[in-house]
């Protein structure tokens, strides 16, 4: 093994979408980047599924939607929540200003190679997979590059710019000393699979009882299910142990009982602990961090993807030319962040807000439970269905692509 050196315009700490569509967009306006990837692949079950229709608007305005939807997905043009006894449409996507009037389920790994294929058609783009950022490299106060440890040894990647996307545990953000503040989260998430029939429902959808939640994914030949628990809550779970468990999940969905003997070992049952927290800066000289890097968000609409991918718009609109020009400034790094931070502290709102008043008291409830007030009135008048569509789908402030288009290979 042999430690190496590389120079690059922007090297991009993690290959999550935040990661690769600000690669993608940079190496199209003819950037010099390295993105790198701690894994040999993008296969991950925590990430997340769900392609809004900004993401999917974004994708037509790059030329790649017709492309883009022949990848396997299916396509969610209403969400529904079961509540108690009670099913209740929340959001309807039919009427948004948007080509793609729905949210495309599709697994982020197929997501992020897609993106990653049209990098690659670009002579700047450069992937490096197993290849993990564990430091930086500092001159003056000021971020000149990162170190990364490779299958082939050290590898120091020399950069006019680094941008953290490594995640809600960014190695990035830690050795910057980029303080974070921690909103809470009173709920974190039990993550399994069982079989897919196809007798089964073809529609994803969540079910709230007293003290219980669940959300099952549509994988075509599996369910990805999730099981929310309270914060801190997994000691108490195993200790009723397994058949317990799976009893709380046949409450929830019965007709799961012909396969519930899969859940069969504590070890096919993952947990993801639940965090929302906001640095109180997202940069400094030499170094940006977006994405889960900047605000790590709660699973609660499914806007983490969507959200990373329009910080990583923002960023490429902002930085592509200053880059090539090499005259990134702390001033426009800045920009970023006052361009992304109103919209993203907003959705956090929303986010806590819902964690505290819907979530955590249904967590703690017993007996039967029936939608609140809210819910029903979205049942009674489907007009107001299209507000949380919006949020959802489209979000607080839109990102369109103003980057320009260097010749592929």
């Amino acid at each position: 093994m042999t430690d190496q050196s590389i120079e690059t315009a922007c090297c991009i700490a993690g290959g999550g979408p935040a990661g690769i569509m600000l690669g993608f967009l940079l190496a199209r306006a003819g950037v010099k980047v390295t993105v790198l990837e701690k894994h040999a692949d993008f296969f991950r079950d925590f990430r997340g599924d769900t392609i809004h229709p900004s993401t999917l608007e974004l994708m037509h305005e790059l030329g790649l939607l017709d492309d883009f939807l022949k990848v396997r997905h299916d396509e969610v043009r209403e969400l529904t929540a079961q509540i108690g006894d009670a099913r209740v449409k929340v959001a309807d996507f039919t009427h948004l200003p948007t080509r793609c009037k729905f949210i495309a389920l599709m697994p982020q790994w197929d997501f992020l190679d897609f993106l990653s294929a049209q990098g690659k058609r670009f002579p700047t783009f450069d992937l490096r997979m197993q290849a993990e950022a564990t430091d930086l490299i500092e001159e003056g106060g000021r971020i000149v590059g990162v170190r990364a440890k490779t299958a082939d040894g050290l590898l120091d990647i020399r950069a006019d710019l680094v941008v953290g996307c490594d995640g809600r545990h960014s190695t990035v953000r830690e050795r910057a000393g980029l303080a974070a503040d921690d909103l809470g989260a009173p709920i974190d998430v039990l993550w399994f699979r069982m079989t897919r029939r196809e007798t089964d429902t073809p529609e994803t959808f969540g079910h709230i009882e007293a003290g219980r939640m669940m959300i099952m994914l549509n994988r075509r030949d599996y369910w990805q299910c999730a099981y929310v628990i309270p914060k801190g809550g997994i000691d108490a779970v195993k200790r009723e142990g397994l058949e317990a468990f799976r009893k709380h999940v046949l409450a929830m969905s019965p007709f799961l009982d012909d396969r519930i003997h899969e859940l069969d070992d504590w070890d096919k049952i993952k947990l993801l602990t639940v965090a929302v927290d906001r640095l109180r800066k997202w940069h400094r000289p030499g170094l940006l961090c977006i994405g889960d890097a900047a605000h790590a968000m709660s699973p609660v609409g499914g806007v983490g993807v969507n959200l990373a991918v329009q910080d990583a718009v923002a960023a490429a609109n902002i930085l592509a030319l200053p880059l090539k020009e090499r005259r990134v400034t702390a001033e426009l790094l800045a920009a970023v962040e006052a361009r992304r931070s109103f919209p993203m502290r907003v959705i956090q709102r929303i986010q806590v807000f819902i964690h505290n008043r819907v979530l955590k008291r249904v967590l703690t409830r017993e007996g039967r439970i029936a939608p609140p007030w809210p819910l029903k009135l979205l049942g009674w008048f489907p007009v107001l269905r299209r507000l949380p569509a919006y949020v959802i789908g489209i979000g607080v402030r839109r990102e369109h692509i103003r980057t320009p288009v260097a010749a592929p290979r």
